[in-house]
């Protein structure tokens, strides 16, 4: 069991370029109507900062980002890339661990709360960074219903399977965009909303190899292996038939994301 109050780190099957290569307008477009100008919003899980740097741009030199991430290399790639962005800040800090005086408008969480054994107490937490009527914002996946088209190599259904049961054994929820609704309304969330999110990548699509090829990178994660949930010539195996399917017979993927908000009552509610 991963220990409580901390976020798994990803550093090991997720790199950089994966974050990178991700936008607001492509990777979190459900969130877009409500950035306004002047908002203070705070991004937990943020990665190298991509989608950050999106909001950033859309709540104007008024408003300020704060982006916070507990894998260093990727705070600090971030910050590199997003220099010029003077209302945009990327800190090297567990959500658990992050403690400030402000009150942000918004916070939102991009694929955070799949690597977490607590995410109510995630939600909690970000409440109290809340300011009375503020919003949270979380989008995340059901992975048990993951779409390939046509099937991947047998290899690589064993390997998900098995990362799947690794996941859930450390006490991830493999399908924590299915219990949403349901954490927002025990942490005294009001209005809360769901909205569709699924990625589908197409053969043809521009961002189709890298997007479908990125279970070849999850299956670097070994701790499957150390752990005796499948052993190393199958590990190996599932990425090399993997990335041939990939380069020839795949013609789709869909993963299945939603985005759920909700609002802190007002302090008179």
């Amino acid at each position: 069991m991963v220990s409580k109050n901390k976020i798994i780190n990803r550093d090991h099957q997720i790199s950089n370029k994966i974050f990178d290569n991700r936008s607001l307008e492509k990777d979190y477009p459900t969130l877009i109507p409500i950035l306004k100008g002047g908002l203070r919003v705070l991004d937990v899980g943020c990665g190298t900062g991509a989608i950050s740097n999106g909001i950033a741009s859309l709540v104007g030199s008024s408003g300020y980002v704060t982006g916070i991430d507990n894998t260093e290399k990727f705070i600090i790639s971030g910050t590199e890339s997003y220099s010029e962005t003077k209302n945009l800040q990327l800190i090297h800090c567990d959500l658990f661990n992050y403690h400030t005086d402000e009150k942000f408008d918004l916070i939102v969480s991009a694929r955070t709360l799949q690597w977490l054994n607590n995410p109510k107490d995630a939600i909690l937490k970000m409440k109290e960074l809340l300011k009375p009527g503020g919003q949270l914002s979380i989008l995340d996946y059901n992975h048990e219903i993951l779409e390939w088209d046509p099937q991947p190599p047998a290899s690589m259904q064993l390997y998900y399977q098995s990362f799947l049961k690794w996941r859930a054994d450390a006490g991830m929820n493999n399908r924590i965009s299915d219990y949403l609704v349901d954490y927002f309304s025990e942490a005294g969330f009001i209005a809360i909303e769901a909205f569709n999110s699924d990625e589908t990548y197409k053969k043809g699509d521009d961002n189709f190899l890298p997007r479908i090829g990125i279970w070849s990178k999850v299956a670097n994660l070994k701790q499957v292996v150390e752990e005796g949930y499948i052993s190393e010539e199958l590990r190996l195996k599932a990425i090399e038939e993997y990335d041939e399917w990939v380069n020839g017979e795949a013609q789709r993927m869909t993963m299945k994301l939603k985005e759920v908000r909700g609002r802190k009552c007002d302090e008179f509610e």
